[in-house]
Order: C-alpha cells, then sequence, then structure tokens
C-alpha cells in the first residue's frame, strides 16, 4: 500500500458540501443508486406529497423524459420520480400504462403518458410560469411547432442519418442532404420572431428539440463526422444553443456529450469515426463542479467501491484469493480522486509529490488504475451527477491515472 495518508470519506463530503449546493437523495438497494432532488420540493410543507409522479428511465438518459423534467424544472412544479428499469419493466407498470413506455406521470393522481401529452397537461394544470406564448396568434404557431416535431420527420430522419449502419458513401450523402434540409426548416422556424427562441420567449417548443438536438449535437461530430454546433450554415441554430445554456434548469437535465456517445455505441452498436472518443470539452475546471463530482463520489462511495469489484475486473489481481488488499486500495483511489476533485492541485498526486510515482506501490497502484478507468467510462450524466460534474470527474480520473503511471 502507499506510504501516502488521503482524507476519510466524512471529511470529503464535508468539505465537499461546502463547495457546492447540488444534492442527490441515496436510493440504497435500488437502480439509479442516486437520484437529482428536485429543486421545487422546498416549495412544499413537509409531509406533503408532490402532486407530480414522474415514472421515468433508470439511466436518467430517455429524450423524451428530459423533455417533461425540463418542464418540471422550468415550471417549478413539486414532483417525484419512481424509475422504470426499461429492460426489466416491472409489470405493475405495463398494466398501469397502455403503451408500456417511458414516460408517464401522474398530475394529481390523472395518469398522462407521451410526453407531448405530459407537457400540455402541465401547461393547462400549472398556468404560471406559462410556457406557452400568452398572445392568440403566437400561442397558435407554437401549438402548430409542438405538432410539427412529432410529425414533420426530422426526428425519424436524423437518427437514420445517424444510425445508418452502411459503407455506401452515395446513400450517406443522400441522407446528409435530407438531414440538412431539415436543419434549414428549423433555422428558418427560428428566424421568424425576434430573439434566440421557436416564440418569442422561451416555450414548450424548445422544450421538445432540446434532447435531441443535444444528442445529435454531440453524436454527430464522433458516428459520422458532421458539426451542428460552429456550421456556419446554421446561426439562428448555434445562437439557440447558447441562449439554452443559460438557462439553469437545462443544466440539471442535461447529458454530457461522453455520456451521449457511450450510451450510442452502447444501445446501437456504433462504432466512434477512428475507434475513438474525444474528452468532453466543455469548461468543468469551477470549484462548483468538481466539488459536486466529489460530493457524489464521498456520499455515494460503498455503492461505487461494490461496483468496482463487482464489475471491473480488478479482483484478478488479489494475491492468493485475498481481496481485503484489492478493496483498500480501491477506497484509497477513490478518497484520492475526491481529494483531487476538491483541492485541484497536482502536486499532491504521487506523481507530484516527494518520491514521486517510484514510492508508490505498484500494485496498489494497478488496482487505482483500473478503479478510475472503470469510473471514468462508468459515470453516467445526469444520472449520477451533472453534466459539469460529470465532465470535471473524467478529467480528474485521468489526471489521478497519469500521476500513477
Amino acid at each position: 500500500m502507499s506510504i501516502y495518508t488521503v482524507s476519510n470519506w466524512e471529511q470529503l463530503l464535508e468539505i465537499a458540501q461546502q463547495n457546492t449546493s447540488a444534492r442527490r437523495v441515496r436510493r440504497p438497494g435500488q437502480s439509479p443508486s442516486t437520484a437529482p432532488i428536485p429543486s421545487s420540493l422546498e416549495k412544499l410543507p413537509p409531509d406533503t406529497t408532490p402532486p407530480v409522479l414522474l415514472y421515468r428511465d433508470t439511466n436518467s438518459w430517455c429524450p423524451f423524459c428530459e423533455r417533461v423534467w425540463f418542464a418540471l424544472e422550468e415550471k417549478e412544479i413539486p414532483f417525484a420520480t419512481e424509475f422504470i428499469d426499461l429492460s426489466n419493466k416491472p409489470k405493475w407498470y405495463t398494466d398501469l400504462v397502455p403503451t408500456t413506455l417511458v414516460p408517464a406521470a401522474k398530475i394529481e393522481e390523472e395518469l398522462v403518458y407521451e410526453s407531448k401529452d405530459i407537457l400540455l397537461a402541465l401547461e393547462k394544470r400549472f398556468s404560471s410560469p406559462s410556457l406557452l406564448p400568452e398572445d392568440p396568434e403566437e400561442n397558435a404557431v407554437a401549438k402548430e411547432l409542438i405538432e410539427n416535431v412529432e410529425t414533420n420527420g426530422f426526428l425519424s430522419l436524423s437518427y437514420k442519418f445517424l444510425r445508418e449502419q452502411t459503407s455506401d458513401a452515395n446513400e450517406l450523402a443522400s441522407l446528409q442532404t435530407e438531414f440538412e434540409a431539415k436543419l434549414d426548416e428549423i433555422e428558418q422556424a427560428l428566424a421568424k420572431y425576434p430573439g434566440p427562441y421557436f416564440v418569442s420567449t422561451f416555450s414548450l417548443v424548445d422544450i421538445m428539440y432540446s434532447p435531441h438536438l443535444d444528442r445529435l449535437a454531440a453524436n454527430l461530430p464522433v458516428y459520422r463526422g458532421y458539426h451542428i454546433k460552429g456550421n456556419e450554415r446554421f446561426p439562428r441554430i448555434n445562437a439557440w444553443f447558447e441562449a439554452l445554456n443559460q438557462r439553469p434548469a437545462y443544466h440539471r437535465v442535461k447529458s454530457d456529450n461522453i455520456t451521449n456517445n457511450l450510451l450510442l455505441r452502447r444501445r446501437f452498436g456504433l462504432e466512434p469515426l477512428g475507434n475513438s472518443l474525444p474528452l468532453e470539452t466543455a469548461d468543468s475546471e469551477a470549484i462548483q463542479y468538481r466539488a459536486e463530482a466529489a460530493e457524489r463520489l464521498s456520499d455515494n462511495h460503498e455503492a461505487a467501491i461494490k461496483d468496482v469489484l463487482k464489475n471491473s475486473g480488478v479482483q484478478a489481481l488479489a494475491r492468493e484469493g485475498d481481496t481485503s488488499a484489492i478493496q483498500e486500495a480501491v477506497d484509497f483511489h477513490l478518497r484520492l480522486l475526491a481529494e483531487y476533485l476538491i483541492s485541484g492541485n497536482s502536486t499532491l498526486l504521487p506523481g507530484g509529490r516527494v518520491g514521486g510515482k517510484d514510492s508508490f506501490d505498484p500494485a496498489s497502484a494497478a488496482v487505482g488504475a483500473i478503479t478510475l478507468a472503470y469510473l471514468r467510462n462508468r459515470v453516467c450524466a445526469p444520472r449520477d451527477m451533472s453534466a459539469g460534474a460529470a465532465t470535471a470527474f473524467r478529467r480528474a480520473a485521468d489526471k489521478v491515472l497519469a500521476s500513477l503511471y
């Protein structure tokens, strides 16, 4: 084991919580093991049942579920969440929801399913703040745009362009041309009103498009070599992305590029161009993101350690079947990661200390490397933490990993 000492989990959690307001609720024995606390719950009196119960996916990644979550956060509606394992849906859920799909919601005990219908039901029941224009003519335009998101073929065509597994260059070029024509239609729709949104104010239309355009902007450069962000052909779409990025609710619900790309590969078997996933480039060096990542790791460290021991393959390094040293090394390196996240001081890492890497136990370092590499790819935003915190987590894991070797 290493001669270095690292703070214990209680100390790390206390320091991390002093530097971030982000909180999650632990869910022992459940999936996910933690869940974000809705920002609006504090509006409820103690021991009061929220008016909305959202049924959603365990990964907190489904774009249709994200639409509903986004609206709930924007409208500051207190809600509870029931997570549904999409690979093993409980019978009570398939009996309850005719489509058997997520999302679904009970809005003051009335069951509503399909994301568009849930959004409209929330708008009808919780009219303030409004996510539809007050002006009748503009309201009608917004509702037509909402319908068009589902019927204009944009979603089906864009995902076909992304996922079509063909090596025929002509076929891909044809799909790209059709896809760009759909983006041109969105560009024209954004030009109808002043400001960056589809209508004169942020609305349900923006919420309907947000998770899909986010995922496409992340996936297409990696799997098709095509960029929406930074593309001079789509200045209004890029201005729309920038406007979304200023909204606090958006940051609570959005995923991050690496999660979006890893999940796409796992779910659809796609391979990135060049067979690698680029690191996230978003700014994540701010202390609140690093502290949030450290807070999540510290508060949920028992589940994280169990996950590493069970699924990373690190147990194969055990000497003569003694797994206690392996568990100790996993624990140590996760505390080292949490401490680095909080301090941001690379001189405290093995490669930066007196004696450097040479005085670090190679067997322990090997366990640490497997642990850090596994969790770097395992962390999922926003299931485990926010997108900014997940980016900070991965960058820190790479930094600590590099310090070991």
